[in-house]
C-alpha cells in the first residue's frame, strides 16, 4: 500500500500517490496519469513498478481543474474525462511533472536517478518531460496522444526515451505514427515500438482494449530501458540458483516460497500443472512437487540467458521414474524407466523476487522413454533428443523420410 503526499509549487500544492519498493528505497519514477485522474488503475501501476524496485510518485495533474478526481474509462465518466482533457493546460502539466520530480528527489525513499513514465495524456507528458526537463534519465510513453505535434522538440532529448504505439490507435493515426518514426529514426537513445493489431490503452488491465501479449512485451521493454539507465540491478542468476536449491536439494517449501513475490504463479506448459497465487502454489509445491521428485533427480545446466526481467535456462532434466511425478506424469504409475529430457525454464522476476515460471519440455519424448508411447510411424524420439542436444554431430533429420530424396539437389 502506498501513501498520499503533498507536492509544493509556487502556485499551490497538490497531492500525489507514493508507492515504495519492499527494500524501502529505489530509483524514482514520476508516473503521469491517463485522463481519468489518479484512480485505482494508476495506483495499481505505481504498485506494480514499486514491486520492480522503484519509488513511484503519481501526481494529481488535474489539480488545477478537478483536484482529486477519480474516473473510470466507461460511460459518463469517459465523457467527463474527455472534457477535462480539453481543459488541461499542457505546459502547466509539464511544470507540475517537474515539481513532482523535485519532490520525489527530495525524499529519502528515492535514491539514484529519476525517470518519467506515462500513459495516454501522461504518455505525451512523459515525452515532453524528456524534451524539456533536466535530469530525466529515462522516459517511457505509452500511446501518448499528440506527440507528432511536438517532434520539433525531440532534439532536446538527452536521456533514454521509449515510445509504445498501438497500431490501431485512433488517437495516433497512421500518418502520425509515420511522422513519429521518421523524426526519431537513427537516434541511439530513442526506441519506438509499434504493436500490431492493438488499440489505444492496450496496457490498461481490465480495459476494453487490453491486450496481454502486447502489454507484457511493452512492460519488458520499459523495464529494460529503466534498469539500463537507472537500475536497480539484481543478480537473477543467484536468485534462481537459490530457488532451485530449495526445490531440489534441501526440498524446503517455505524457503522456496520466500524467494517469490506474494502472489506468484508457475505453469508447467505440457501438463498445465503448477499454481496461481500463494496459497495454491504452496499447496502444489508441498504436495505435488518439492517432495514428489525421484531421489536421483538431476538438473544439468547447458545454457543461461539473463535479461532485464527474466532468465531463460536450458538444461537436461534426468531421473528414474521410480515414483509418480504429479507435475510431469500425473496419473502414470512408476515404470522404473530412466528419462533424460531437454527442458527450458523461463523465469520472470519482479524486483528481486521470482514472479513466474514457464517450464517447457517435449512430453512425447518423455512418454516414449517410459514406454507409454510407441514412436513407430510418428515424428517423435526418445532419449535421442537429449543425446543430440549434447552432441550436435549425431545424425540430423532421422525422422524425415524424404531427407534422402533431397540429397544432391
Amino acid at each position: 500500500m502506498g501513501q498520499t503526499i503533498q507536492i509544493q509549487t509556487p502556485e499551490g500544492s497538490f497531492s500525489g500517490y507514493l508507492a515504495t519498493p519492499a527494500a524501502g528505497k529505489g530509483p524514482g519514477i514520476v508516473l503521469c496519469q491517463e485522463i481519468f485522474g489518479v484512480n485505482a488503475t494508476m495506483r495499481q501501476v505505481a504498485d506494480y513498478y514499486a514491486e520492480e524496485g522503484y519509488t513511484v510518485l503519481v501526481p494529481d495533474l488535474f489539480w488545477r481543474i478537478a483536484p482529486g478526481i477519480e474516473l473510470t474509462d466507461r460511460g459518463e465518466d469517459f465523457q467527463r474525462a474527455l472534457g477535462l482533457y480539453q481543459q488541461f493546460d499542457e505546459a502547466a502539466g509539464v511544470q507540475d511533472v517537474g515539481a513532482a520530480l523535485e519532490a520525489l528527489r527530495a525524499r529519502p525513499e528515492c535514491v539514484g536517478q529519476t525517470g518519467v513514465l506515462g500513459f495516454c495524456l501522461g504518455g505525451k507528458l512523459a515525452y515532453l518531460a524528456a524534451c524539456r526537463l533536466p535530469d530525466v534519465a529515462c522516459a517511457v510513453a505509452y500511446y501518448g496522444v499528440g506527440i507528432e505535434h511536438a517532434l520539433g522538440e525531440a532534439a532536446n532529448v538527452r536521456g533514454r526515451l521509449v515510445l509504445h504505439i498501438a497500431e490501431k490507435d485512433g488517437f495516433c493515426p497512421p500518418q502520425a505514427q509515420a511522422a513519429i518514426r521518421a523524426a526519431l529514426a537513427g537516434r541511439e537513445n530513442i526506441e519506438v515500438h509499434v504493436y500490431a493489431g492493438v488499440d489505444h490503452a492496450f496496457a490498461r488491465t481490465g480495459g476494453e482494449h487490453f491486450d496481454k501479449p502486447s502489454a507484457l512485451m511493452a512492460h519488458q521493454r520499459s523495464i529494460a530501458a529503466l534498469r539500463g539507465e537507472m537500475g536497480p540491478h539484481y543478480d537473477f542468476s543467484a536468485l534462481w540458483d537459490k530457488h532451485c536449491e530449495y526445490e531440489f536439494a534441501t526440498r524446503d517449501v517455505d524457503a522456496t516460497m520466500a524467494t517469490m513475490v506474494p502472489q506468484p504463479y508457475v505453469n508447467h506448459i505440457p501438463t498445465m500443472t503448477g499454481g496461481v497465487g500463494y496459497a495454491q502454489l504452496r499447496r502444489f509445491y508441498q504436495h505435488h512437487f518439492v517432495h514428489s521428485n525421484p531421489p536421483d533427480t538431476t538438473l544439468i545446466p547447458l545454457s543461461r540467458t539473463v535479461g532485464a526481467t527474466q532468465i531463460v535456462d536450458e538444461m537436461l532434466f534426468c531421473f528414474t521414474h521410480s515414483c509418480e511425478i504429479d507435475w510431469m506424469l500425473p496419473g502414470v504409475p512408476p515404470t522404473g524407466k530412466r528419462v533424460e529430457i531437454p527442458l527450458i525454464a523461463i523465469v520472470k522476476f519482479r524486483g528481486d523476487k521470482l514472479y513466474h515460471e514457464h517450464i517447457y519440455w517435449d512430453q512425447a519424448s518423455v512418454l516414449v522413454q517410459i514406454g507409454k508411447l510407441d514412436p513407430a510411424g510418428l515424428p517423435v524420439a526418445g532419449v535421442e533428443t537429449a543425446r543430440k542436444l549434447l552432441d550436435e554431430t549425431l545424425p540430423s533429420n532421422t525422422l524425415m523420410a524424404r531427407w534422402q530424396q533431397s540429397e544432391g539437389k
